[in-house]
């Protein structure tokens, strides 16, 4: 089984841009300038139709690509409710198994829109009748929510029984973020920390007693610069992810030849089968699609998403 353990699904009209990355500013290219320059700006333009589109492609291309399981961590700031449904929609018509969440933040609207974000979630897992689908409780970032939003997801995922899905220490702006979500008991047994570059050995190995899941994603790591999470190779449980970038594990692989053996990385594309099995995900099961019509749907909705990104851009205030 080819689990594919933290990824964005809204992230794949991206490379369809017409001019993909010109947003991000030349003077400055680090980690918070690269999510306020596209990825901030892409997910508050997000609407019904471009998700959609987004994610017919995302989870085609990544079963065309073998990936049996995807785990998805979204964000749409402007069309919340009922944006899992989406996701979850095309990953059943599609037959690939996924785990959805909805990452609640306070960068935009502070703690109502965190609230919203936390009943999607909740909605989501308690309507939900899809059979490939399930639901977690996701927080975007530790280093965008509030200490009180963080006790709230925790006490969420106690009520449902749902796992946590979250980014930890992904840049050193966040590397307080483990230590938050310890201290405000956020994290439950089979919680996701997505990244973990900027953790301890010995944070790493309290997670590991926590229950919890890392999830190394190379290719987005060595894109954003963000470093090298060598800490994690004291968790028994790290799992591989795209973080957005497209559904193919080897490709991950490959970057971190280099620094891993190859033991080692075996170990780490077997455990996301171990994680996929206790959250109930069954993997892809039989299904019939047109690739080139779903192509050409996101072809037409990036243009369109692209033009609405220009026209709000000047009006988007950065997160501070």
């Amino acid at each position: 089984m080819i689990v594919n353990a933290h990824t964005h699904l809204y992230s794949a009209l991206v490379p369809r841009f017409p001019a993909s990355g010109e947003h991000v500013r030349e003077e400055r290219r680090d980690f918070l300038a690269i999510l306020e320059s596209l990825w901030w700006p892409l997910d508050r333009t997000l609407d019904e139709r471009s998700l959609r589109a987004a994610a017919r492609l995302y989870v085609a291309e990544a079963r065309l690509a073998g990936t049996d399981v995807l785990i998805d961590h979204h964000e749409s700031p402007n069309f919340i409710e009922g944006s899992l449904d989406v996701i979850a929609d095309a990953c059943q018509e599609l037959g690939v198994s996924a785990l959805v969440c909805y990452g609640a933040t306070e960068r935009n609207g502070g703690a109502s829109e965190a609230r919203q974000g936390l009943a999607e979630c909740r909605r989501f897992i308690t309507s939900n009748r899809r059979p490939l689908v399930r639901g977690a409780v996701g927080l975007h970032a530790a280093f965008t929510v509030s200490d009180e939003t963080m006790r709230a997801a925790g006490r969420l995922c106690r009520e449902l029984g749902a796992p946590l899905h979250v980014h930890v220490a992904e840049d050193a702006i966040d590397a307080k973020g483990f230590a938050r979500l310890v201290a405000n008991d956020a994290l439950v047994p089979g919680s996701i920390l997505a990244h973990g570059v900027h953790l301890t050995e010995e944070e790493v190995r309290h997670a590991d007693l926590l229950g919890c899941w890392f999830v190394q994603n190379p290719r987005s790591n060595e894109a954003n610069g963000v470093g090298y999470p060598s800490a994690l190779r004291a968790s028994s449980r790290v799992a591989l992810g795209t973080d957005g970038f497209p559904s193919n594990i080897d490709d991950e692989v490959e970057v971190i030849l280099h620094r891993e053996s190859a033991d080692v990385i075996a170990q780490r594309d077997g455990a996301g089968e171990v994680l996929a099995r206790e959250l109930g995900l069954r993997g892809r099961q039989p299904a019939t699609f047109d690739i080139d019509a779903i192509r050409a749907e996101a072809a037409k909705e990036a243009e369109r998403l692209w033009e609405r990104m220009n026209e709000s851009q000047c009006a988007v205030a950065p997160y501070r």
